[in-house]
């Protein structure tokens, strides 16, 4: 692929949520990036668990949901770094965590991205069953081409 250096900025979004799947598509956006001269938009989801605790009836139980991003940003960095040391020339890379459902937080981020990139951890002979419940949502609702990197 010949290397394209005109243009807007280009931005590669690629959805990272910790297993082998979605690592061979971060290393996958990241060699496409280099390729094509585009920064990756690292992301990694979470949603707010709902816990309750007893407390004269049931109630919702307090937890710092500061730790929780924190400690899931600090495990995207290590991936992203861990990644960043197999590639010849490094690529720019901005890992963030954010809060909400994976799907549509992944279509937000890829409105105006030259690329999405998901894995899929299917295991199944269907196309529904193989690609999963995210990675079919953003083949099919996304704002730009989209590709699936299998393990």
């Amino acid at each position: 692929m010949p290397k394209q250096t005109q243009g807007p900025a280009r931005r590669v979004v690629v959805g990272v949520d910790g297993p082998e799947c979605s690592t061979s598509a971060l290393r996958w956006a990241m060699a496409y990036a280099q390729l094509t001269d585009a920064t990756v938009e690292a992301i990694t989801t979470w949603q707010n668990p709902e816990m309750y605790t007893y407390s004269y009836g049931w109630v919702p139980g307090v937890i710092d949901l500061g730790d929780i991003a924190a400690s899931i940003q600090k495990n995207l960095d290590e991936v992203v770094a861990n990644e960043s040391e197999r590639l010849d020339r490094p690529v720019e890379v901005l890992a963030r965590v954010v809060e909400g459902h994976p799907a549509e937080v992944l279509l937000a981020a890829a409105a105006g991205a030259q690329l999405l990139t998901v894995g899929t951890r299917g295991h199944g002979t269907f196309a529904g069953i193989l690609l999963g419940s995210v990675s079919q949502h953003c083949v099919q609702h996304a704002p730009c081409p989209v590709v699936v990197v299998p393990e």
